[in-house]
């Protein structure tokens, strides 16, 4: 036989025995997983591990500057001082605070204003305006914060000379004449004024976001649904109650959980508006996450600041659960 149809001869039966069958199986199934494994192995390090371990951490007593082998297993005694501690009690109706202050007239602004840029401006014109409102979002938190701060300023801010100057005016002087008697107002070091404060700064930073999520929601609804209520003798604000807010719901929704959640997080503002000084005067600023900071990073109690953050996992869960129940699905199917 010649040596080439032997090779043909064989070449088949190698190709086609159990060994190499079972080896390709294997390789059309590992080659799906050797594809995602990037992903999997930076989800592994640094999601599903950190979780992990600071569910075990929570559970024990640790001073990292000790090492791992000072460790030690205290079961619940982290959660049990941490809904006792008078300091989270106070921080978490300050976050609650912050979270509602701040977080309605970021809607109650954006809403409005995306409708009218929507309806009265071109794409391009438009386009502009919604950029405008959305760099304040872009813009780096620690920034915005340190320039707040210098604004703040009682002696040297620029916020309380523009209201001696509107003090000074001669028309409209018996409206702030009051001013120059309490200069210099301590906007940052008065328990009455701090979370006014802080709570301005979050509306001026996020009001963009949820214009931009507004205006894709606008867009959405069809002219020929604007030009059928004309018809029919629909006001503007008709049309803007009746017709644009109820099609944008969806959109709503979900501008409204991402406020939830931000705000109920806040932390970059209240550090850097109060200098890091445990959350100011009587602790008017401290949140539930500048707390959550002081335990772990200044008071180096990384089991209590543990339970902590699962303690305010489960409150965020929980207010977002409500909102989802009301305001999500079920409220969309009662709306049917």
């Amino acid at each position: 036989m010649h040596p080439s149809e032997e090779t043909q001869t064989t070449t088949p039966t190698v190709l086609h025995s159990p060994a190499s069958r079972r080896r390709r199986q294997w390789i059309k199934k590992l080659t799906p997983w050797l594809f995602i494994s990037p992903y999997l192995i930076l989800f592994v390090v640094f999601t599903a591990f950190p979780l992990g371990w600071s569910v075990y951490l929570s559970f024990q007593e640790w001073n990292p500057v000790a090492g791992l082998s000072s460790m030690e297993y205290v079961g619940l005694k982290n959660y049990e001082l941490a809904v006792t501690d008078p300091w989270f009690w106070k921080s978490l109706y300050n976050t609650v605070w912050l979270a509602i202050v701040s977080g309605v007239p970021q809607h109650l602004i954006a809403i409005p204003v995306a409708y009218l840029l929507v309806i009265g401006l071109k794409s391009g014109a438009r386009h502009f305006y919604t950029a405008t409102f959305f760099v304040p979002y872009i813009t780096s938190t620690v920034a915005v914060s340190l320039i707040f701060y210098t604004i703040y300023s009682g002696n040297t801010g620029i916020l309380n000379q523009v209201l001696v100057w509107f003090a000074n005016l001669p028309v409209i002087n018996y409206f702030f004449g009051w001013i120059n008697d309490a200069m210099p107002i301590r906007w940052l070091s008065s328990t009455d004024l701090i979370k006014p404060s802080i709570a301005f700064v979050v509306i001026w930073k996020y009001t963009g976001f949820n214009l931009v999520i507004y205006s894709a929601g606008f867009l959405t609804v069809s002219k020929d649904m604007y030009d059928a209520a004309k018809v029919d003798g629909c006001t503007p604000w008709q049309q803007f109650w009746h017709i644009a807010l109820p099609m944008i719901r969806p959109f709503a929704f979900f501008a409204v959980t991402m406020s939830i959640i931000g705000n109920l997080q806040l932390f970059e503002e209240p550090f850097v508006l109060t200098a890091g000084q445990s959350g100011g005067v009587g602790q008017s600023g401290l949140t539930a996450s500048y707390y959550l900071y002081l335990v772990g990073w200044e008071w180096l109690e990384m089991g209590a600041a543990a339970a902590i953050s699962w303690v305010l996992f489960i409150f965020i869960a929980i207010v977002t659960s409500v909102h989802f129940y009301f305001n999500g699905r079920k409220g969309l199917e009662g709306d049917r």
